[in-house]
């Protein structure tokens, strides 16, 4: 029991510290541009650089291990870690930012399946399919924890701080992996030469479309080079999957690739990415337009940690095999009835006022995860653990994909609507209104003491009354947002719900093939 615990620990640690990476870069971006005098497209890259590494690698390290062993791959990630994490505090410049996120892309992509290996590990093994989704599960918990710490980090103003945690970690990291090991694993040669030349024209295109997702937004949809960008990455990943679908032994199988169950399953996946934008973009938006700074926001997202563990616990808890379908209907319905409930937001609106909405979407967030990914590992066991590879692709490129997918569509579609409002409530203004009068007189008011000339005082209300109509113009762009996602999760769950309610009155289980298979594969081996 002892030992369980401590590999539970150790699990525990590894995934908090995968999700960690990626959530203090998210949470810290706008003091990380500040410190470091960058530009909203310098941080954009930053982003980008750890999405292009972490989906275009996380595939790749599934045959590292089947060849070179768990414990090798291990070592690897964890000096790795240590020595970027060191660097990172004595090196300060945007190039050495640039590349310690795109190298923690890659170290949380192996930190992720490490932890829950270490997870699975202390469990019995009737219930290690659990330890699988409490792994990820726990990775999807630190992305709000890093928002609940970080002021603490930056209480002084020193963003030194930020990167002597992350070397922290790394250093726990390694000692605890080197007090209890994991088990040796099985090893057999599972490369061949295609296999890198696919990865080598698989991951620029991967790039490419993860550069064009997270910069469009930003530099805005019509700069040139995001055509280029795009097109390349057409080219790229069609020239690999073609490659891939001539091969006698492919490292991505693309024929169960494109079967009806496996296209059904990673657009459920990206779907609910979507969805959940609401709360990556829309509420954090929103909060910020009405004033909220990240100080102010701890307990807001204790909230949203707490209901993500909840969500993940809840998740473990009504696992059932036989029905797969419902725990992703029911949180496709919590996101919709959030949705709808904060698009009614006004100047007024302040945390209390999203406690309970963003603790729904933080439920639903992590309360699909675990039948998702459980509906694809059983399809890909099912056809031999060589199709691992061709699901880890589909399930990182669905998640990953789908939440840049969904930042990117809603962040221009707010640009949007906040011209659209901004330009009908500048047409309502007209100066010989009396309400607009005395608006204008109130607001240069407040300049009374130190400007005694009034047309000064008029101008600088005017200023006032510009930055008002500009903050009532955001707030109604992002209620237009959750409208939206207030309306796609409803037709999804039309969809989800429909389908799930035609299988419960037939009696049928669609992976009741793959349950038969694995079950038959398991007593083999036994």
């Amino acid at each position: 029991m002892p030992r369980r615990i401590g590999y539970a620990a150790i699990g525990a640690l590894v995934a908090l510290t995968a999700g960690l990476s990626n959530g203090l870069l998210v949470g810290n971006l706008p003091q990380i541009q500040g410190a470091l005098g960058l530009t909203s497209v310098q941080g954009g890259w930053l982003t980008a650089a750890y999405s292009m590494t972490n989906v275009c690698t996380s595939f790749l390290l599934i045959k590292f291990r089947q060849q070179f062993g768990l414990q090798r791959i291990t070592r690897v990630f964890l000096l790795g870690f240590v020595l970027l994490s060191a660097l990172q505090v004595f090196v300060h410049s945007y190039g050495s930012e640039l590349a310690m996120r795109a190298a923690a892309g890659v170290i949380a992509s192996g930190f992720t399946p490490l932890g829950f290996f270490y997870i699975m590990q202390a469990m019995p093994a009737k219930a290690r399919m659990g330890g699988m989704i409490i792994g990820v599960g726990l990775s999807q918990v630190a992305l709000p924890l890093a928002r609940v710490i970080s002021p603490l980090l930056l209480a002084h103003g020193d963003i030194q701080n930020l990167y002597l945690f992350e070397f922290g970690l790394s250093l726990f990291c390694l000692g605890s992996m080197a007090l209890l090991r994991l088990p040796p694993s099985e090893t057999a040669d599972v490369f061949e030469r295609l296999d890198f030349l696919t990865f080598a024209l698989f991951a620029p295109g991967l790039a490419l479309l993860t550069a064009l997702l997270v910069q469009g937004r930003i530099v805005w949809w019509s700069t040139p080079w995001l055509g280029y960008a795009l097109a390349a990455s057409i080219l790229l990943i069609g020239a690999a999957m073609l490659i891939e679908h001539n091969r006698a032994n492919p490292m991505l199988n693309t024929r169960w690739m494109r079967t009806r169950g496996v296209i059904r399953f990673a657009l459920v996946a990206a779907t609910v990415r979507i969805l959940l934008s609401e709360q990556n973009f829309g509420s954090a938006g929103l909060l910020a337009t009405v004033g909220m700074g990240q100080d102010q926001l701890v307990t807001f997202y204790m909230v949203v940690t707490a209901a993500t563990l909840a969500g993940l616990v809840a998740s473990i808890a009504t696992l059932d095999p036989q029905d797969l379908l419902r725990p992703i209907v029911i949180s496709v319905a919590l996101i919709a009835v959030a949705a709808f409930i904060d698009a009614h937001a006004s100047n007024l609106t302040r945390l209390a006022n999203l406690y309970l909405t963003q603790a729904m979407i933080a439920f639903a967030a992590v309360y699909f995860l675990g039948p998702t990914m459980m509906a694809g590992v059983l399809r890909a066991l099912a056809k031999g653990p060589s199709h691992m590879v061709s699901f880890s692709a589909v399930f990182g490129i669905a998640q990953t994909m789908g939440g840049l997918g969904g930042a990117a569509l809603l962040g221009s579609l707010q640009v949007v609507r906040e011209k659209y409002h901004s330009h009908e409530l500048v047409q309502s203004i007209v100066a010989t209104d009396p309400q607009v009068a005395a608006r204008l007189q109130a607001l240069g008011g407040a300049y009374g003491r130190v400007l005694g000339d009034p047309a000064l005082r008029q101008a600088e209300g005017t200023v006032l009354l510009g930055q008002q109509v500009s903050r009532e113009a955001n707030i109604l762009a992002f209620n237009d947002i959750f409208l939206l996602i207030g309306s796609l999760a409803l037709l999804a769950l039309m969809w989800l719900g429909g389908r799930w309610v035609y299988l419960r009155a037939r009696k049928i289980n669609p992976l009741g093939q793959e349950l038969a298979a694995l079950q038959q594969m398991l007593a083999n081996r036994q």
